[in-house]
């Protein structure tokens, strides 16, 4: 308790570290404050029916990952996830079209191109998203949940989608600047703040859920919370994972010293991609709820489509489960390059022991990286899919989010970088870490030293 008091004292004393500590308690009060500011014409107390509604089912996790701001028909209903499929659209033209193969070898030039053909791609999706959303909005409360002076449906439409368009993009430009001006990793820290909130309604129902409960009561509740600390720790040594590849570096002669020789190692992550592939793969098993919300009839749509929306179904685990495989494979091979690591050895006077520098090192490296994201994907899947088995042994369906599920693991992964990212403001300045050994491992896989 005194070493945790000193490290707060520490924090403080660093001005850098207190600002952009305090920048980022500033825009996430923002952020949760629009959740609860309500469309203009719409009577909050008549929002029953959308609670209701987003209580269970996919729209469950949609509204957990917006904070409740979509069930509280906020300005900031849709959040950020439309900007999350636009950069996988992008990322996904980055390696089948020219075009954006080529921006992306301009450099700092390119990336912005990237950036600005993301945010009109967002755009776009957000000009289809907000009418769906208004559409079910209007199916689910009826008209009696508006206010008289909402006289004229298309003019309303009209207004709010440019709302919530606008509140969508006023949330990726406080994730940017949380990024820039507060601790980093704003986009995924926003995505945090929206999970947290959820959490303590969660619990609460669940405790009243099971202590209502003649079968377990507490006993049940408590084997739950040791189960949800397994799973935890079981997410943390995956997003940790590290395989260590030795490399020896070769003697060499500066001045009249003779240096190097020792042997190094090279962290390689059974999970490179960190949690980005379970958000890739969530915003696109979003997309069947858009569609559905557009149908004049839902119960007019095909079976396997309707199981897409609910996500204790076989299909729905199925498809997100593979999905996360292919996008692990798919962000691995975009964050890590064997190739790259080889030349840099090479240059570096260092070398595998018993692989020969340059091309057979970077297939030797490039083999073990496949070897190790194999069971590392499968992994993320599994307990990106045990909320669904928490559902068959009657956990409440906001608590189950937590047992695994992209909740679960965007917390952590989260939580890791933004610690270490706090271990280096105070390493570099010769203060103690946050832990004893001194080093937290993020998801970079490279300790802060």
């Amino acid at each position: 308790m005194r070493k945790a008091i000193e490290t707060l004292k520490n924090i403080w004393k660093i001005e850098d570290l207190r600002q952009r500590i305090l920048i980022t308690v500033l825009f996430v009060a923002i952020y949760r404050f629009g959740s609860y500011v309500v469309l203009p014409g719409i009577k909050p107390d008549m929002l029953a029916a959308l609670h209701k509604q987003t209580s269970e089912g996919l729209l469950a996790l949609l509204n957990m990952f917006s904070g409740g701001a979509f069930s509280n028909a906020s300005i900031f209903a849709l959040g950020i996830m439309p900007y999350i499929s636009a950069s996988i659209v992008i990322q996904l033209l980055g390696i089948a079209v020219p075009y954006f193969q080529k921006m992306q070898r301009e450099g700092e030039s390119g990336r912005r191109k990237m950036n600005q053909y993301t945010r009109y791609l967002t755009i776009a999706i957000l000009l289809v998203q907000a009418p769906s959303y208004l559409l079910n909005l209007r199916a689910q409360i009826g008209a009696n949940t508006f206010n008289a002076s909402v006289d004229n449906w298309t003019m309303f439409l009209v207004t709010s989608t440019i709302i919530l368009a606008a509140g969508s993009m006023f949330i990726l430009w406080l994730g940017e600047r949380i990024t820039d001006k507060g601790i980093g990793n704003g986009i995924s820290f926003i995505i945090l703040i929206g999970i947290i909130a959820r959490f303590p309604d969660s619990l609460i129902q669940e405790v009243v859920s099971r202590t209502a409960s003649s079968a377990g009561g507490l006993v049940m509740f408590l084997v739950e919370i040791v189960f949800l600390l397994f799973v935890t720790a079981a997410a943390i040594m995956l997003v940790q994972g590290v395989r260590k590849v030795p490399v020896q570096y070769a003697k060499r002669i500066v001045g009249n010293k003779q240096v190097g020789g020792a042997r190094q190692y090279v962290p390689l992550k059974v999970n490179a991609a960190g949690v980005m592939p379970i958000i890739f793969a969530q915003a696109i098993m979003f997309i069947p709820i858009t569609f559905i919300g557009l149908a004049e009839d839902p119960s007019q749509m095909s079976g396997f489509v309707r199981a897409l929306t609910d996500h204790t179904s076989f299909w729905y685990n199925f498809v997100f489960a593979v999905l996360i495989i292919l996008f692990t494979y798919f962000y691995t091979a975009i964050t890590i390059n064997p190739t790259q690591m080889a030349e840099d050895m090479k240059r570096n006077n260092g070398f595998i022991p018993g692989i020969k520098p340059g091309k057979k090192t970077a297939e030797y490296l490039d083999d073990i990286m496949s070897r190790i994201t194999l069971p590392g994907s499968f992994f993320l899947a599994l307990i990106a899919i045990l909320p669904a088995f928490a559902g068959e042994f009657k956990v409440q369906a906001g608590f189950a989010q937590f047992f695994g599920g992209t909740s679960l693991l965007i917390i952590v992964g989260v939580v890791l970088d933004t610690l270490q990212q706090v271990e280096s403001h105070l390493l570099m300045r010769h203060y103690d870490g946050l832990l004893k050994s001194g080093r937290i491992k993020g998801r970079a896989g490279v300790a802060a030293y």
